[in-house]
This record gives structure tokens, sequence and C-alpha cells, in this order.
């Protein structure tokens, strides 16, 4: 008599494609933001000369594809402080910690095919900041603004083909922000471990005119089209989001759930 087979297929769940570093649900103000600039978070050079060297050799053939690139300072994620006042998470306040870097390394790192050599292994970082494990990597930060209109839409810019981000760069002419913006915190994606701060506001326009601003936006050569959707959209478009701006999504999810319990 035959066994029969009971062995049973598992679906495997994919690898996570963001973490999220920092988590502010209730949103936190300018007033309670600062930041701590200082040489010491600057990316500190691997000692791998030869990984060094294919830094400049990938700048140097991006330049070559696009000769409108250039090379400029940006700043470096390498860290934060989180203070409670009193136990409280709506009167926390926190402190980033930026150092410099520049727009060549951060190409020649997050385009290098070798761009894991970058970081410390895991299994060296049991007792010390997972910040430390990113400080040969460029880790520019990034930001995005989860944008909501008057007719309850979200902006969401295409960069390339099937891929949304949320806007880090649309600047609105003065008088048009309902509110200021609040922090919600910062995602980072497993590929390439790019950080991007995430902050929330709402606009006292509709959708249809956000439209009409984003056809004369000074910056509108760096996307290729502006979506305003619902969020029930934008919970399906997420999933094509870039990791950093899927966590960005998580973030505004939970700031979300936890004004409900308010």
């Amino acid at each position: 008599m035959e066994k029969s087979d009971t062995s049973v297929a598992t679906e495997v769940d994919p690898p996570p494609t963001y973490r999220l570093l920092l988590t502010c649900p209730f949103g936190l103000s300018p007033a309670h933001v600062s930041v701590n600039f200082d040489a010491s978070f600057d990316r500190i050079p691997h000692p791998d000369t030869t990984l060094e060297e294919s830094i400049l050799q990938i700048w140097n053939q991006q330049i070559q594809e696009n000769s409108s690139l250039y090379n400029g300072k940006k700043f470096r994620y390498g860290g934060h402080i989180v203070h409670d006042v009193g136990g409280s998470k709506q009167e926390s306040s926190v402190c980033l910690h930026l150092g410099l870097t520049d727009y060549r390394t951060f190409v020649g790192t997050n385009l290098n095919p070798c761009w894991e050599k970058f970081l410390i292994p895991s299994e060296a970082m049991l007792f010390v900041d997972d910040s430390v494990r990113c400080q040969h990597t460029s880790s520019p930060l990034g930001n995005g603004a989860i944008v909501e209109t008057t007719d309850k839409r979200i902006l969401v810019l295409q960069r390339s083909y099937n891929v949304g981000e949320f806007p880090g760069h649309f600047v609105f002419p003065g008088g048009h922000s309902e509110t200021e913006p609040v922090f919600i915190g910062i995602s980072r994606r497993e590929l390439n471990v790019r950080p991007t701060a995430f902050f929330y506001l709402k606009c006292n326009l509709e959708s249809k005119e956000i439209q009409q601003l984003y056809s004369t936006a000074q910056d509108g050569y760096e996307s290729t089209q502006l979506y305003t959707v619902s969020r029930g959209e934008l919970k399906n478009m997420a999933s094509r989001m870039p990791g950093c701006h899927r966590g960005g999504f998580a973030l505004y999810e939970m700031m979300v759930e936890t004004a409900k319990d308010i």
C-alpha cells in the first residue's frame, strides 16, 4: 500500500521592502523637531579602496549617459533621539542627527551592484546602533509629504513607469497650506537602505486646482505625472511604490488610526 503524500505547500511571505526607523503617529509640529548637525554623522569611507573607487566609476558612467547631472551636497541621516515629556507621546520631541554627503556618493552607492558591501554585517551589530551599520553608506535623507486636498484627495507623483512617490519638492504658492506640516516618521527601504522623512499636511485647494499648479510648477520636470487619489486608491498604488514610500504610506495609516482613538 502506497503512503499518501501528507506534505502541505506553504506560502512564503515576500521579504519586507522597508523598515520604519521612527514613528510619530500623533504628528510632531516643527517646534517639536530639532536637528543636531555635526561632522560626526558624515559618511565614513569604506576601508576597501577598490570598493570606494567603484563609487567614482559608477558616477562617471552616469554623467556620460546624462550630461545634466551634477554633484552637490546632501544631508545625511545618522540617527535620532526621541525625548518623551512626562511619558506623553503627544508631547514628545525628536532630534534628528544629520551630517553631510553628496549626490555623487549617493549615485555611486545607490546604483552600485555591490551596495550591500557598504553595510557592516548584521552579526557584528549586536551591541551597536543601527546607524553604525550604515556608516559607509551615503544615506541621504529624502523627504516626502502626504498632502490632502479639500476634496479628500492625496497627491502622488509618477517619476518612472508604474512607480508612484509622495511629493517631496512640490511647492505651493503662499497661503495655500491650510495646516503646517507635521512630522510623522522616517522610513528606510531595504534595497540600498535609503531613508526618507515623511510629513503630513492639508492644503486649502481642490485636486483640480492642484493639477493646474503642477502644470506650471518650477520643479515639474522631476516627475512625469501627478495623480490625485482617494485613500483606497492610494492603498492599491502603494504596492508599486519604492520601499521607503511604502513605509511612508504605513506611517500615514498609523497616523489616521491614531487620530480615531483621540
